[in-house]
């Protein structure tokens, strides 16, 4: 990020624009300049050939480091290479690129050469402002007038610049209370702080004006890798719960077995992201852009597409068989069957068979039209950091249909999908996810009808307490769940699924090769809602 600076008035007498045609610096054999050669148009500074060579000569000694032969072209050699180099080394400019305007003349003989500086400084970003340099005239030949105005508008007697890096580590970033989340404490967080912080991982810096006397800074002249607005030293606030994090950094080192996987909780009422936590807590961050076909959690979303046009009930009879045929054969986990069992049973047990067996009820592009409508998924979402926010494709088959209805085919989503699915479920508003407070939004959804979330929260608790989220059951409170079994390939065990919610707060686990959702997510979440047994404030 650059700033350029509101440019001083002038006590001199008012100029004249000679012509508006922009042109560079060029280098001429022993770095002298003559009118008219090279790439400059002749007429471009027809009124002054001599002074606008002079000052293109300055600029580009200047630019290419010869500050002798730059200062030399100027009324006062010995201060001006002094100050070209401070100037230039002290602020770890690499290598100015200078390039000139059209020559600008006074009432009373005055020449000035206007001039945009973007200078790189090591390491951060482009400085960019822009100047003037005066020139006057003595014997028949032009020299530069020296002033420090001509370096940067800003550089005089009393004020000069100062260059401040930031140092490497890691920005300060804090939960919703305040407490920072540097450390080790939080290891799944680390390699997002820069993110959340807006500095993209880059380095920051700024350069400062300062008070040549007291080096009290006075001003800033640009700054770099930082959050447009967000002053430096100052810690960006998260929607983050330090004590929830903490809690789910531990639960999947505890509990995952080293297997790949990631969890997300987040709170039910607004949509804030309360803890993301990744195991291996290094690299890619697979809770938020994770693309995961979510197996059977996907059931709440078809539940809630077949409850929306009273399709079913959660009493309606929907046989369970162990296998179904849809251009494919489908079973259920460990071909378990329930013959003559209700729709709130099918959920309970998770069973494929009833729910592919339903897909007549809704249209190709029901289920998608609900997920987007409904739960926010597959719109955009600007959470805070980068996500990805799911996908439900249009079926192209029969066969696909089928799958698309218990969370497989081309459906794709990751924790944080799924746990602000079971917010939505639970509350029947979509909230969008998000870990900084003043993230935008700009999704547009329907509320569920509250017909529709008493059904759901229904058969999501009897899942805790009759059916296969039963490794929950021990828990205190009011807890529903739905556990998912994901096929990945036919190589390749299964990934496991649990999305649980429990008073103003969801959850979502995903484990890959985790088999089952009970047995792999089941005690991940165990552990952490052990372990946090209050909703945060």
């Amino acid at each position: 990020m650059t700033h350029t600076p509101v440019r001083r008035r002038s006590t001199r007498a008012p100029l004249k624009a000679v012509t508006a045609t922009a042109v560079s610096l060029a280098v001429l054999a022993g770095g002298a300049y003559a009118a008219g050669l090279g790439p400059f148009d002749r007429r471009s500074d027809a009124l002054d050939p001599a002074a606008a060579a002079q000052a293109r000569a300055f600029l580009d000694d200047w630019s290419a480091g010869r500050y002798d032969s730059a200062a030399a072209r100027t009324t006062h050699p010995a201060r001006a290479q002094d100050v070209l180099r401070s100037f230039t080394s002290g602020l770890d400019i690499e290598k100015p690129r200078l390039t000139t305007g059209s020559v600008e003349r006074a009432d009373d003989g005055t020449v000035r050469v206007p001039y945009t500086a973007k200078m790189p400084v090591k390491g951060l970003g482009t400085w960019t402002y822009t100047s003037r340099v005066p020139l006057r005239e003595a014997n028949g030949a032009w020299k530069v007038d020296w002033a420090l105005e001509l370096v940067h508008p800003h550089l005089s007697d009393k004020a000069k610049f100062r260059l401040e890096r930031e140092d490497t580590s890691p920005p300060e970033v804090a939960d919703r209370n305040g407490k920072s989340l540097v450390g080790d404490e939080y290891p799944s967080l680390q390699p997002l702080l820069a993110r959340m912080a807006g500095a993209d991982g880059k380095p920051r810096g700024a350069i400062r004006l300062v008070d040549r006397v007291t080096g009290q800074t006075s001003g800033t002249e640009a700054t770099f890798g930082m959050r447009p607005g967000k002053e430096s030293g100052r810690a960006t606030k998260t929607t983050l719960d330090a004590a929830w994090q903490a809690a789910a950094d531990q639960a999947l080192a505890a509990e995952s077995g080293g297997r790949n996987a990631s969890l997300v909780a987040v709170r039910i009422d607004n949509g804030e992201i309360l803890a993301l936590a990744n195991s291996p807590t290094t690299g890619f961050n697979r809770a938020a852009s994770g693309t995961y076909a979510p197996g059977s959690t996907w059931k709440i979303v078809t539940s809630s597409a077949l409850l929306l046009k009273n399709a079913v009930t959660p009493d309606t009879v929907v046989d369970c068989p162990k296998y179904l045929t849809v251009g494919k054969e489908f079973h259920n986990v460990e071909t378990s069957e329930f013959h003559g069992a209700t729709f709130r049973k099918d959920f309970m047990e998770s069973c494929n068979t009833a729910f592919i067996s339903l897909r007549g009820k809704l249209g190709d592009t029901e289920t998608g039209e609900v997920a987007r409508t409904y739960f926010g998924v597959g719109q955009e979402w600007h959470v805070g950091i980068p996500s990805y926010d799911g996908s439900v494709p249009v079926p192209k088959d029969e066969t696909e249909k089928a799958a698309a209805m218990i969370g497989q085919g081309r459906i794709q989503a990751n924790p944080l999908i799924m746990a602000s699915v079971t917010a939505t479920a639970a509350s029947g508003r979509f909230h969008q996810p998000t870990i900084l407070p003043d993230a935008e939004d700009r999704t547009s959804t329907t509320a569920l009808p509250q017909s529709v979330v008493a059904q759901l929260k229904t058969m999501m608790r009897d899942t805790v307490t009759e059916g296969t989220a039963h490794v929950l059951a021990d828990l205190p409170g009011d807890i529903g769940a739905k556990t998912g079994t994901a096929e990945v390939s036919e190589d390749e065990p299964n990934n496991g699924w649990l999305v649980a919610r429990r008073g103003n707060v969801a959850v979502a686990c995903v484990v890959e090769q985790g088999v089952t959702g009970g047995g792999s997510a089941g005690p991940i979440l165990h552990h952490l809602l052990s372990a946090v047994p209050e909703d945060p404030s």
